[in-house]
C-alpha cells in the first residue's frame, strides 16, 4: 500500500479530541496508577492501567527509587513511603527510606512523596503528540488519557495532511513516507489489548515506528526507493524489525531514501511513472534537502509523523539526515545489530539504527534490535559486550570527570559551526567533562580518506539479497534487469552500470578476507581505538555537518573503522552566518560496543543544551 492511500486507513469518525486535564489545587495533589497522594495522606482509588512487568527496563530516573526491587517505582513503592512520613535521620529505619528524601532535608515529606510519584510513568494531564518522548507516550496510555490507537490514527492524519502537501510558508512536499502500513490501526489495537491484560510489557508497547524502505517487512513492500521494485513483497521481516515487533511496537510506514541507499539527496522513484523521480524536504526549510540517505526517514521524525524512525548509514547516511533535521542519531558498531533482511549497499560498513527526537527514544529504539543473529554472522562479536538496557547509561552527570578528545582539523572553518562546536565543547566541559585537542596519528588521513564500498560492493552483496529475500513478484532480479526497466533513477545510469560491471575479481580485491578495503578498515579501527586509550579517552567529538552540507571527511570516520557514533543536537546557524536557522549536530565516537557510554554522554550533553528545535511549518493539527 502505497501512502497516497492512507486516507483508507482512516475511520470515518474523527479521534475525541478531548483529554482529561487535572489541575493542581492547595499544596499537593497527585494521581497516580493505584494511589492517589492528596496533602499527605494516602488514599486508595480505582487502577487506570495494570502494574508494569519487572521486565520493562527503565531510564534511572524512573528506576531508582524504586524500594520493592522490581526496578521500578510503582504504587507498592509509594504505600511504603507513605507508612514512612515523618521519617528522620534519627529514626530506627531511615537507611531503608533515606533515598526518597530527594530534596535532602533529613526528613520524608509529602514533597518526597510527590516526587516520587513523578517516577512512575502515568500521566493524566493533557496529551500532545508533538515532540512526544516515549516516556510522554507510555505515561499517557498508561493513565488512559490516550491510546495505541489514538496516537497512530493522529500520526496518520498528520502523514495525510503534512507529507505530500505544500504547506502554508513550505515551497515543496517533505515526500518522506514512501508506504503507510494497512495493518497500523489493528496492531495499535493489539497492543491496547496487551496494555489492559498485562501493562506496559514494553517501553515500546504501542508507540509507532517508520522504516527506512529498505528494511524488509512482511505486511508492506519494501521498494528500496526504486520503482524497479515496487512489487518486492517479502514473507519475513528484517532481523531488526522482529525485535521491534516482538517489543510491541506499531510499524506505520515506510520512509523515502535515496535509491538504494546510495547518496546524500533522498531521490527516489518508487511508485512513479519511469523517468519521474522525487526528492525528500527538509521540514526546517522546504527549499533544502533533508540529507540522505535516511532522508524520509529524518523528514518524518523531526515532523513528527511517528515517533521514532529506523535508517541505514554505509557513510553518514544515519548521521547526515540527522544534522539536518536536528534529531539524534546512532550509527553502532558493525556487529551490534543484524542487516538480514534490509536491502544492502555495502555489507563492509552497512549498519541500521535509530533516529529519534531524544536520546531516551534512541535508546529505547535501539535496545530493541541488537542481538545476535546467525543469518548474519558479524554479530557474533557482540556475545558478552551488549548490555541489559542502553538506558541504564542515561544519565545527566554522564559528563562529569569524563575524558573527551577533539582532532582540529575536523572542525573545518564554517563560520556557524566553528561557533557551535566551541560553544558545545564549553557546554561539555561546564558539566565536569575534560576536552583535550588530539594531535593526529600517523595514519589518521588514510582513515578518513578511504573510499565506501558502495561501488565495488554493491552488486555482489545485492544478488545475496535477491537470492535470499526479494518477492517473487519482482521481475527486475539483477542489477541489470534494473538497469531495462527505466524504472529507477535515470540519471545514474552511468553510476548502476559501473557497479554491475564490478568482477568477482575487483570484489574480492577490494572486500575479501585480505582485501584492501577490509585491511584499512581493520586499520583505522586498531588506530582509532589505541589513540583513545593512550590518552584515556571516553569519546571523540566533532561537528557531523555544516549547515545543509558535509563538513570534510567527517562522516567517514565511523564507518572507515566500524566503531560506533551518536550524533545529537548542539545548535542552529544565527543571522551572518551560513543559511541562518539550520541545524548542525555533534557527533561522539566511541570504542566497539560502547554505545552505552555515548548515549550516556549525549544524554547528558542534550539535558544541559536542549538544543533540538520544533519545525514551526509542521505543528499540531488543528
Amino acid at each position: 500500500m502505497t501512502r497516497r492511500d492512507v486516507t483508507a486507513l482512516r475511520p470515518n469518525d474523527r479521534r475525541d479530541k478531548n483529554v482529561k486535564k487535572t489541575m493542581l489545587r492547595s499544596a499537593v495533589v497527585v494521581s497516580v496508577a493505584t494511589t492517589a497522594i492528596v496533602a499527605g495522606g494516602l488514599a486508595s482509588v480505582s487502577a487506570n492501567a495494570a502494574p508494569l512487568p519487572a521486565s520493562v527496563s527503565l531510564p534511572p530516573y524512573y528506576s531508582q527509587l524504586d524500594l520493592t526491587g522490581d526496578a521500578m517505582v510503582t504504587a507498592d513503592d509509594l504505600q511504603i513511603a507513605g507508612e514512612s512520613l515523618g521519617s528522620t535521620t534519627a529514626s530506627p529505619d531511615w537507611s531503608s527510606v533515606a533515598i526518597l528524601d530527594t530534596d535532602a532535608d533529613g526528613e520524608l515529606t509529602i514533597i518526597d512523596l510527590a516526587n516520587l510519584s513523578q517516577r512512575i510513568i502515568y500521566d493524566d494531564g493533557p496529551f500532545e503528540l508533538v515532540e512526544a518522548t516515549v516516556i510522554d507516550m507510555q505515561g499517557a496510555m498508561n493513565a488512559g488519557v490516550a491510546s495505541s490507537q489514538s496516537i497512530t490514527r493522529e500520526y496518520l492524519d498528520r502523514i495525510e495532511a503534512y507529507d505530500r502537501a505544500v504547506v502554508p510558508g513550505g515551497s515543496r512536499p517533505l515526500n518522506s513516507i514512501i508506504t503507510v502500513n494497512p495493518k497500523a490501526l489493528d496492531i495499535a489495537k493489539t497492543a491496547d489489548e496487551l496494555r489492559a491484560s498485562q501493562g506496559m510489557t514494553s517501553m515500546l508497547l504501542g508507540v509507532p515506528i517508520a522504516l527506512k524502505d529498505n528494511y524488509g517487512t512482511a505486511d508492506m513492500v519494501t521498494t528500496g526507493g526504486c520503482a524497479c521494485w515496487n512489487e518486492n513483497q517479502t514473507t519475513t521481516d528484517a532481523s531488526m524489525v522482529e525485535g521491534l515487533r516482538s517489543d510491541g511496537a506499531v510499524i506505520l510506514a515506510k520512509a523515502s531514501l535515496d535509491e538504494f541507499a546510495y547518496g546524500f539527496v533522498s531521490e527516489f522513484s518508487s511508485f512513479q511513472e519511469p523517468g519521474s523521480t522525487s526528492l525528500v524536504a527538509s521540514p526546517y526549510d522546504t527549499t533544502k534537502t533533508a540529507g540522505g540517505s535516511s532522508g524520509g526517514t529524518g523528514a518524518a521524525i523531526a515532523a513528527n509523523l511517528a515517533a521514532i524512525g529506523f535508517g541505514t548509514d554505509t557513510g553518514g547516511s544515519i548521521r547526515v539526515p540527522s544534522s539536518y533535521n536536528q534529531l539524534v542519531g546512532v550509527r553502532p558498531t558493525v556487529g551490534l545489530a543484524s542487516r538480514d533482511g534490509i536491502i544492502p549497499l555495502a555489507l563492509s560498513q552497512d549498519t541500521g539504527g535509530p533516529m529519534a527526537r531524544s536520546v531516551i527514544d534512541a535508546a529505547v529504539a535501539l535496545d530493541a534490535v541488537v542481538g545476535v543473529d546467525d543469518a548474519d554472522p558479524v554479530t557474533a562479536r557482540q556475545q558478552g559486550l551488549v548490555p541489559d538496557s542502553y538506558t541504564s547509561f542515561l544519565d545527566p552527570n554522564a559528563l562529569q570527570d569524563a575524558r573527551i578528545g577533539y582532532v582540529t582539523s575536523m572542525i573545518g572553518t564554517n563560520t556557524g559551526t566553528v561557533r557551535l562546536f566551541s560553544e558545545a565543547t564549553a557546554a561539555l566541559t561546564a558539566q565536569g567533562a575534560t576536552v583535550v585537542p588530539v594531535a593526529p596519528p600517523a595514519g589518521f588521513a588514510a582513515v578518513l580518506n578511504e573510499g565506501s564500498g558502495s561501488t565495488n560492493e554493491f552488486r555482489h552483496d545485492l544478488d545475496a539479497y535477491i537470492a535470499t529475500h526479494l518477492g517473487p513478484a519482482v521481475e527486475a532480479r539483477t542489477l541489470t534487469d534494473i538497469l531495462a526497466t527505466d524504472s529507477f533513477v535515470t540519471s545514474r545510469r552511468p553510476i548502476y552500470e559501473a557497479r554491475d560491471a564490478v568482477t568477482d575479481a575487483t570484489y574480492e580485491a577490494w572486500a575479501g578476507e585480505n582485501g584492501s578495503h577490509t585491511t584499512q578498515i581493520a586499520a583505522g579501527k586498531t588506530l582509532m581505538t589505541q589513540t583513545m586509550e593512550d590518552l584515556d579517552l571516553d569519546a571523540i567529538v566533532y561537528p557531523s555537518t555544516n549547515a545543509y552540507g558535509t563538513q570534510g571527511t567527517n562522516m567517514r570516520l565511523s564507518p572507515n573503522t566500524g566503531m560506533p557514533s551518536v550524533t545529537v543536537p548542539m545548535g542552529q546557524t544565527v543571522e551572518g552566518e551560513s543559511l541562518p536557522g539550520s541545524g548542525v549536530n555533534l557527533e561522539f565516537l566511541g570504542r566497539d560496543f560502547d554505545e552505552g557510554t555515548l548515549l550516556g554522554l549525549a544524554y547528558a550533553f542534550e539535558q544541559t543544551t536542549g538544543a533540538r528545535t520544533t519545525p514551526s511549518l509542521y505543528g499540531p493539527l488543528p
